[in-house]
């Protein structure tokens, strides 16, 4: 298994948030737990732009794939 090319803070980056490892820590406390009936992509504290990139990225396997896993699994 190769290490993910991206980081979470690249991530929030790419998706128009603060990437500091302490301002993603808040995001991801702040909207936990999210109900595991809703997709990622859906929750309803992203945009519309925001929400495409995720559903997107999953769907193309890309390289943001794993990260967007990451982010999945800790806001449950």
């Amino acid at each position: 298994m190769e290490p993910p090319i991206h980081t979470l803070s690249e991530l929030f980056s790419q998706l128009g948030l603060p990437k500091a490892a302490e301002e993603v820590e808040h995001f991801i406390e702040k909207h936990r737990p999210l109900a595991k009936e809703i997709p990622l992509h859906e929750a309803s504290f992203w945009n519309g732009s925001q929400k495409e990139f995720l559903k997107q990225q999953i769907a193309l396997d890309a390289d943001w794939a794993e990260l967007i896993d990451q982010l999945n699994s800790r806001l449950r």
